[in-house]
C-alpha cells in the first residue's frame, strides 16, 4: 500500500478530474481508505490537483471523516456537528481551530497516559499476569484446533515455556493455599 515517510518527508498523492488518487511515492493508485489508513500509521501526505496543483488535503480528510461517519462509525455527534456549523462566521471562528486541535491533542496525551495506567497496573497485579497468560494460552489452543485460524508468530524457546508454565504452576499452588485458608 503506502510505504512510510522517510526522515518526515511528505508523501504526494495527485488527484486526477476523474477522482483517482495517484500515490507518487508508490507510483499506485490508491483509494480513501489507504488515505484514512495512512492517517492512522502516522504518514504525512499531500494531496494535490493534478491539472492545478491546489492543494486538496484538506477536502480530502473532511471527506474521509464523511465517509466514516456515513458507514456507521459515527464519532460526531449531532449537537456537536451543529454547534460547528454555526460558528461559521461567528467572529470566534478564527479561534475554533487552534482550540480544537489543542483539545484533540490533550485527548490523545491522556489517552496514552490512561493505557500506559492499565499496562502499568496488569504488570503489578499478580491476577492479572495470570488472567493474561492464561488467555495466551488459549488463544494459542484455540490457535492450533480451529482450522483456518492465524498461525501464531514464531514459537519460544521450549526452556522459557518451560519457566513460564512453572511460574504459573507456582502461583496456582499458591492462591490454592490461599483460597483453603480463607474457606477454613
Amino acid at each position: 500500500m503506502a510505504n512510510q515517510s522517510k526522515d518526515g518527508d511528505t508523501v504526494i498523492i495527485k488527484k486526477y478530474a476523474n477522482r483517482r488518487l495517484y500515490n507518487t511515492r508508490t507510483s499506485s493508485y490508491i483509494t480513501l481508505d489507504h488515505l484514512a489508513q495512512m492517517v492512522k500509521e502516522n504518514i504525512d501526505f499531500q494531496v494535490i490537483d493534478a491539472k492545478s496543483g491546489a492543494d486538496l488535503t484538506h477536502s480530502i480528510l473532511a471527506q474521509i471523516i464523511m465517509e466514516e461517519e456515513a458507514a456507521g462509525e459515527q464519532m460526531l455527534p449531532t449537537n456537536f456537528l451543529r454547534q460547528l456549523i454555526s460558528m461559521y462566521g461567528n467572529s470566534m471562528q478564527a479561534l475554533l481551530p487552534g482550540y480544537l486541535e489543542a483539545s484533540m491533542d490533550y485527548f490523545r496525551e491522556n489517552q496514552n497516559k490512561l493505557r500506559k495506567a492499565i499496562e502499568d497496573s496488569i504488570g503489578a497485579n499478580p491476577l492479572a499476569q495470570l488472567a493474561q497468560r492464561n488467555m495466551e494460552i488459549f488463544k494459542a489452543a484455540a490457535a492450533a484446533f480451529v482450522p483456518g485460524a492465524p498461525a501464531r508468530e514464531a514459537e519460544k524457546p521450549a526452556a522459557s515455556e518451560g519457566d513460564e508454565l512453572a511460574e504459573l504452576r507456582k502461583q496456582m499452588a499458591e492462591m490454592q493455599k490461599k483460597l483453603d485458608q480463607i474457606t477454613k
